[in-house]
């Protein structure tokens, strides 16, 4: 799951955060910025470990208070997550953005492997980042949170292409069975230190395959209930698009 992070991760993504200026409307400039303040944690998160950094330890890195760090990410917890908002708002407009003629599962599998597509110079960030998430016992409570969160894009969306309730049975099934094979994914992925990025998009796309597989293999849509894929006027409306796809 995308994150924007300091070396891209959002790489989170392709992209790259740097510290960079910004001017408050008084002409001052910021104390620090969300890119520095990554990089400062990730540091002592590499150095000392995620439980033994504290906050105070971070802002004093940094060069900043205990406030003015909270001012930046709520919590420690949401450091590593970098800047969450903005990548589940890119998350958005990639599925969005993709056509709406071609089946729903094709476009949630394209969406989730666009939004985790990195260039090689992030990949250790990226790897640093979901390694530290995934395997952080202490950070488990937060991520079902932020997991939550990235699922309901996908609902949001699914629900609005198939005309059903976001909160129904089979919608939120495609959110977490999109959610498990992502995580599936990336679990296997950093199994392998050499993983890529090329190989993480790999990873994704094999896994996120089973959620196509999963719903032509008798799911879908009727009336927010999982039905049998004999119903066909059900499957249509989910699957609508060309039958090649």
């Amino acid at each position: 799951m995308r994150t924007r992070h300091v070396t891209a991760v959002r790489g989170t993504h392709r992209r790259c955060y740097g510290p960079s200026v910004v001017f408050h409307r008084s002409g001052r400039p910021p104390a620090t910025s969300h890119a520095a303040i990554e990089a400062a944690a990730f540091a002592l998160f590499a150095e000392r470990g995620f439980d033994d950094t504290t906050a105070e330890e971070i802002a004093e890195a940094v060069g900043v208070s205990r406030r003015t760090l909270f001012r930046y990410f709520p919590s420690k917890n949401d450091i590593p997550w970098g800047r969450f908002d903005e990548s589940l708002a890119g998350f958005r407009q990639t599925l969005r953005a993709l056509p709406l003629t071609q089946p729903v599962a094709r476009t949630v599998q394209e969406a989730v492997v666009a939004f985790n597509t990195f260039d090689d110079g992030s990949i250790p960030a990226h790897r640093a980042r979901m390694s530290l998430i995934l395997r952080t016992p202490s950070l488990q409570a937060h991520s079902v949170l932020m997991y939550a969160r990235w699922r309901q894009v996908i609902t949001e969306y699914v629900a609005e292409r198939t005309g059903t309730d976001p909160a129904g049975l089979a919608v939120q099934t495609v959110g977490h069975v999109s959610l498990a094979l992502a995580v599936a994914a990336y679990e296997d992925w950093l199994r392998h230190p050499a993983g890529t990025a090329a190989g993480l998009r790999q990873a994704l796309a094999d896994s996120m395959a089973g959620l196509r597989a999963y719903l032509d293999d008798g799911r879908a849509f009727d009336h927010g209930r999982l039905t049998s894929v004999g119903d066909l006027a059900a499957t249509r409306r989910f699957e609508s698009g060309p039958a090649s796809c």
